[in-house]
């Protein structure tokens, strides 16, 4: 059973950072892809921030501003995002292998 739980959301100004955890139930951590994506109300999920055994991919909305990365002897996969605008509210997922998803948390930037 995977089981992923996402921690670190909240509400923070324009301009600020937060850093999103996701922790990992999972035997083997390292090998996988895993991911961040995020869902805005009236909108479909998107693919924020991809992370594989040696590679790392952006949206472009996020390049610069967001890193992921995965501390594979904690596993837990992060999201460090800085600079951040009110368009990058949202629900956040954690995602494993493309199939497992945690259950969400809210990101809200507002002055």
């Amino acid at each position: 059973q995977v089981q992923l739980v996402e921690s670190g959301g909240g509400l923070v100004q324009p301009g600020g950072s937060l850093r999103l955890s996701c922790a990992a139930s999972i035997s083997i951590f390292n090998i996988y892809p895993m991911g961040w994506y995020r869902q805005a109300p009236g909108k479909q999920r998107d693919l924020v921030a991809i992370i594989t055994y040696g590679d790392t991919n952006y949206a472009d909305s996020v390049k610069g501003r967001f890193t992921i990365s995965r501390d594979n002897a904690r596993k837990t996969l992060y999201l460090q995002m800085n600079s951040l605008k009110p368009e990058d509210t949202a629900l956040y997922y954690c995602n494993y292998q493309g199939t497992y998803w945690g259950q969400g948390i809210q990101v809200t930037v507002s002055s």
